[in-house]
């Protein structure tokens, strides 16, 4: 499975962003089975986890974004969705979509800049 997140770009704080990740080589009936999440990795930090999204629709947010960010999924389209609104600059950093139960390659993400 390859997946390519895009969407990123720079924005003011207060603004939003909408990415998309999409999942290629795999078929429509095994990725609807995924949980899927949306990791954020800061400048010079550590991966994190900030949303993820069960086959089912349930979601679960970080602490961090919860209020401001919607994870949302197209399973007919191989698609996972993070909306980011109220950005701040701390938002900054390479977002990247995954399967947590059982990681995938990461694909090379997508760049988000939030400016104050």
């Amino acid at each position: 499975v390859q997946l390519q997140a895009s969407g990123g770009g720079l924005v003011q704080a207060g603004g939003s962003l909408r990415l998309s990740c999409r999942a290629s080589r795999t078929i429509y009936s095994v990725y609807s089975t995924y949980t899927m999440a949306w990791y954020h990795q800061a400048p010079g930090k550590q991966r994190e986890l900030v949303a993820n999204i069960s086959s089912y629709g349930t979601t679960d947010y970080a602490d961090s974004v919860k209020g401001r960010f919607t994870i949302s999924r197209d399973n007919a389209k191989k698609t996972v969705y993070l909306q980011m609104n109220s950005l701040k600059p701390e938002d900054t950093g390479v977002y990247y979509c995954n399967r947590p139960c059982s990681l995938m390659n990461w694909g090379q993400g997508t760049q988000v800049t939030v400016s104050s």
